[in-house]
């Protein structure tokens, strides 16, 4: 089993309704907004969908919910945070009875373990299922960096496929095409880098401002992808401020109120987070504010889709 590392795959944040229950009518919203721009596949329970916040049961009515949505459109992803491994084996084994395509998976949770614990960690839940799998490697916020040469190790497992490149060194994804071709597909974790990481080779782009904002982030991954690099630098120029709101601790409430802005969303989060007030709140509407009244008319890029 595979799937096509490329494109946009938006990680999507989860719903809830005002009584905290999963809010399905907004999410498919959200969903079938994203499928209409031409995203290239859904990414779910990531930091954005507040995976540490949810139930395995929410997982799973997540990951089969959205699996009917897109009917086969494009590949669902669930990601895989777990503190052991029998967990992430388990999570990776029900994901696919609920007929995910493919893993998104972070090292360990909470103990910092060390390059061979991490190693045999992968290993063992790519063992222990036919699903893809994308290494999430973000040393920077999870503090455990996933590096060459353990990666050399990890691609003795043919299911292994991808990473989510988030270690912020721009010069990484040519490190990692040098040293593995294709083998390893290159998927882009960090908004404020994801033009430059893609013109120096990465495959795609997992998203966050995508969000609110799905036509103008599949644009610039098209418009580049055909060559049309000027076109695609006009628009990422004008989406920094609003990218900016994802590398912030506040991401899921920044993101959320951008969503309710654009008409397919809602800024109910999950406590312990709370909606923004005040001057943090008036700061992100302002960049969201700033960004609607300048929204850049778009050129025809889906005539690029595939």
């Amino acid at each position: 089993m595979s799937i096509d590392w490329r494109g946009v795959m938006p990680a999507v944040t989860t719903k809830f309704t005002n009584d905290d229950q999963l809010d399905f009518e907004n999410f498919e919203l959200n969903i079938e907004a994203q499928l209409e721009a031409g995203v290239h596949g859904i990414v779910l329970g990531g930091t954005l969908g507040e995976a540490s916040t949810l139930s395995d049961e929410e997982k799973s009515e997540l990951t089969q919910g959205t699996v009917q949505i897109v009917s086969s459109k494009v590949p669902v992803l669930i990601n895989i945070a777990e503190q052991t491994t029998k967990a992430a084996i388990a999570a990776a084994q029900k994901a696919e009875v609920d007929g995910a395509n493919a893993l998104m998976m972070l090292p360990p949770m909470r103990y910092k373990a060390d390059a061979r614990e991490t190693v045999t960690y992968f290993k063992e839940v790519a063992n222990n299922t036919e699903l893809p799998i994308m290494v999430y490697n973000n040393p920077v916020d999870y503090g455990i960096e996933v590096t060459l040469e353990m990666f050399e190790e990890l691609l003795a497992c043919n299911n292994i496929e991808a990473v989510k490149e988030s270690t912020r060194d721009i010069s990484n994804v040519t490190r990692i095409r040098n040293e593995f071709g294709d083998r390893l597909k290159i998927m882009t974790g960090v908004d404020t880098l994801a033009l430059e990481s893609l013109l120096m080779g990465a495959d795609g782009w997992i998203a966050g401002l995508v969000c609110a904002f799905p036509k103008e982030t599949v644009a610039i991954y098209e418009l580049q992808k055909a060559g049309r690099i000027q076109e695609a630098l006009e628009i990422y120029r004008w989406f920094l401020p609003l990218l900016e709101l994802d590398i912030n601790s506040k991401l899921v409430q920044n993101i959320k109120l951008a969503e309710v802005a654009t008409g397919i969303g809602t800024e109910n989060v999950r406590a312990p987070r709370l909606p923004l007030v005040g001057k943090e709140r008036e700061h992100v509407l302002g960049v969201i504010n700033q960004a609607l009244q300048n929204r850049p008319q778009l050129p025809d890029y889906k005539k690029h889709l595939v």
